[in-house]
């Protein structure tokens, strides 16, 4: 199972240390940055799984990186949890509203916050926690690598394996051919747009094997979806 990718904005370097420490030794991999501008830049290099983002920080404040990663297309769902000494609760709705999906105030225990980032990727990204992604009756265990329909396996190859997970991880959402590139061959592949069509239709073969209904959606001028119920 891959370590679930942090990034960590804060300045304050003492709380930096404490909480890279307590991350890493729950198995994340973390980075880390001071600065809004570059928090921004490290996101869109290498999206991260979750952000801890500190209101208060130099330059550009956590609320404009956090209203930035809204609007970057790489970013635009990952989870934000804000960081704050702030406690009134205009600030909260105000942080809110402005994309973070959770809010902590200062001063907190490192391990209540770990306990919560990681029920925050249980519930956005259960495969990060090695639980087993669930859709209609689509079942894959991404641990042992198996994936179930109707409670029989289906022999999936690698890349239509991380081509599924990427769509139980998102049930509903469209994705384009490049953002599938993007998200499951890397920013970094050289691999022609259509190919993705090539491993849809090998999915698709495998998982509608006896006459199962196609839950993969076309979307004609947009890319393929998971269908958001379980069912075409």
């Amino acid at each position: 199972m891959s370590k679930a990718k942090l990034l960590l904005v804060e300045d304050d370097m003492a709380l930096t240390e404490l909480l890279i420490w307590h991350f890493e030794r729950e198995e994340f991999q973390v980075r880390h940055t001071a600065d809004g501008e570059e928090a921004l830049l490290l996101a869109q290099e290498n999206p991260p799984d979750l952000v801890l983002l500190d209101w208060m920080i130099e330059g550009l404040s956590g609320i404009e990186v956090c209203r930035r990663l809204r609007r970057m297309p790489d970013t635009a769902n990952v989870p934000i949890i804000m960081l704050t000494a702030r406690g009134e609760e205009e600030d909260r709705v105000r942080g809110l509203e402005t994309g973070a999906d959770d809010y902590v105030t200062k001063p907190f225990s490192p391990r209540e916050l770990v306990a919560r980032v990681g029920a925050v990727l249980r519930r956005v990204r259960p495969a990060l926690a090695g639980e087993p992604l669930l859709h209609g009756d689509i079942a894959m265990d991404t641990v042992s690598y198996k994936v179930r329909r109707d409670g029989q396996v289906i022999p999936l190859g690698p890349t239509e394996f991380r081509l599924l997970k990427h769509f139980l991880e998102h049930p509903g959402r469209v994705f384009s051919r490049e953002r599938l590139l993007d998200s499951v061959w890397g920013h970094d592949s050289d691999i022609e747009p259509r190919t993705v069509d090539v491993h849809i239709r090998r999915l698709r073969k495998a998982l509608n094997k006896g006459g199962k209904p196609d839950i993969i959606r076309t979307v004609r001028s947009a890319g393929y979806a998971l269908d958001a119920d379980g069912a075409s």
